[in-house]
């Protein structure tokens, strides 16, 4: 008997694996979304999505962080027809129309109102100990940012003034318990969090809660925008978010991943594409009097072809099917945004 098959039946716990056999390590379950500048900020690939683990979406108010967890939950339910949805609440803004028009089943979430982190970590915990790996669980959190600890209220309750010093320890807690459970179970876990500005000359955001969501999570993304107007009437229609990938064991740090949400239509779909594919060639800009267009070019050839598409009409299937399939796009994505995965140490040559 070798060593290897030696300390394997020696081992006390059941799922120990010879790594190349082991199905933790094996290829992750990756549940790709209908957008696919999401996939991107995900994965770094265009084919890729949500994977399991801990993915956290931070920002000031109304940055549309609960509108892109439900796009998750959206994705990972149509993937599979029996999931369910943890929804747990403590902010109790998200209303029923919200899940309709993300296309979400009510009939398979269950809400769940929580008053603070102890009730949370409580009930999560009991939750995941009786999940099997089989089981298709998505898990959101809406939110930790505004969450208050049971010594917080505890204290509000005894009319005491004092600050609170547990807060951010039951956090920690909360994620270094969980963080497991979603590892080994396949469980993807969406979180909601909010940023502070630091107190340095040129002000940061900084996610807020402490240390412990930032050490869990597999990605952090803080999210930004601008407003999208209409040039002659000044109308607001709608939000230019910027999606500034904070931390990720799949994507470069600091990327930045553009995705537009209209007041009329919702999430534009191929939104966030067009300065990718002008960078690849794969597009080529030009004028139109006045205005912007855009023209596909075919790769093989150099080709430009004929047809001038204005900004507003790039967001198109038609104008969009043939880029994202071709291999040479998706490999320039993945080139630009993906973590290298090549050798640590370099032979000498």
């Amino acid at each position: 008997m070798s060593i290897l098959e030696k300390i394997k039946k020696n081992s006390s716990i059941k799922d120990s694996a010879i790594l190349a056999k082991s199905k933790f390590f094996t290829k992750k379950d990756m549940i790709p979304t209908s957008v696919p500048a999401m996939n991107i900020a995900l994965s770094g690939s265009l084919d890729g999505g949500l994977t399991p683990g801990l993915t956290m979406f931070a920002g000031m108010s109304k940055m549309f962080k609960t509108g892109f967890s439900l796009l998750m939950a959206k994705s990972y339910m149509d993937k599979y027809p029996d999931a369910a949805l943890l929804f747990y609440d403590s902010e109790f803004g998200t209303p029923q129309a919200y899940f309709d028009s993300f296309g979400i089943d009510i009939n398979r979430v269950l809400h769940t109102p929580i008053m603070d982190i102890e009730q949370l970590k409580m009930d999560i915990m009991q939750q995941l100990t009786q999940i099997d790996r089989e089981d298709k669980l998505i898990i959101i959190i809406d939110s930790i940012g505004n969450m208050a600890s049971k010594k917080e209220v505890d204290d509000a309750l005894d009319g005491k003034s004092v600050a609170d010093m547990t807060r951010a320890k039951q956090l920690k807690s909360l994620f270094r318990m969980v963080t497991p459970h979603l590892s080994l179970k396949d469980i993807p876990m969406v979180v909601i969090n909010h940023t502070y500005k630091t107190m340095e000359l040129y002000a940061k955001d900084i996610v807020g809660g402490g240390t412990g969501s930032t050490y869990s999570s597999d990605n952090i993304f803080i999210l930004g925008r601008q407003q999208d107007k209409d040039d002659k009437t000044k109308e607001i229609l709608g939000y230019d978010f910027v999606i500034n990938v904070e931390k990720s064991r799949y994507v470069r740090e600091k990327s930045k991943i553009f995705i537009s949400v209209s007041h009329e239509k919702g999430i534009e779909k191929w939104s966030g594409l067009l300065e990718i594919a002008e960078e690849s060639g794969h597009v080529n800009k030009t004028k139109i009097g006045n205005s912007t267009a855009y023209s596909k070019v075919d790769m093989k050839t150099g080709a430009i072809d004929e047809k001038k598409y204005l900004t507003k009409d790039t967001n198109t299937k038609e104008f969009w099917t043939s880029i994202v399939e071709d291999a040479s796009f998706k490999k320039f994505v993945e080139d630009k945004y993906c973590v290298s995965n090549g050798a640590i140490v370099q032979e000498e040559s």
